[in-house]
């Protein structure tokens, strides 16, 4: 069974694979997967990933989501699982403000992309 270091590793690999003008990206963010009772705190750095446990200082964004919702983000994921799960309130983001908008603006010309390659 994968440790939740290497489940962490493989969905932000999965991610830079759909989106892949993220993956140059030099970015460190917390991780916060919530359990009943249980909080545990991961330090991502990509470009690689870089996954360590414990709390992030130098962060620039903080994720946090129920470990439930991870899991199933991790294993089966894709961007629109992502992005959905981000507005229904199950993935909850903070941090600098243009780190986001910058990723959110990747994303979505991304999206534009593919449905245009849709569309012909």
């Amino acid at each position: 069974m994968a440790t939740t270091s290497e489940i962490i590793a493989q969905a932000v690999e999965r991610f830079q694979k759909e989106v892949p003008a993220l993956a140059k990206l030099k970015l460190v963010f917390g991780l916060e997967l919530r359990a009943r009772g249980d909080t545990q705190l991961f330090r991502v750095e990509v470009p690689g990933p870089k996954v360590s446990k414990g709390y992030a200082d130098d962060e620039r964004l903080h994720l946090a989501i129920a470990r439930s919702h991870f899991n199933e983000l991790a294993k089966d994921g894709k961007l629109s699982h992502w992005r959905d799960a981000y507005e229904r309130g199950h993935l909850r983001i903070e941090g600098d403000p243009n780190i986001q908008r910058l990723i959110g603006q990747v994303i979505e010309r991304h999206q534009a992309r593919a449905q245009l390659r849709k569309a012909h």
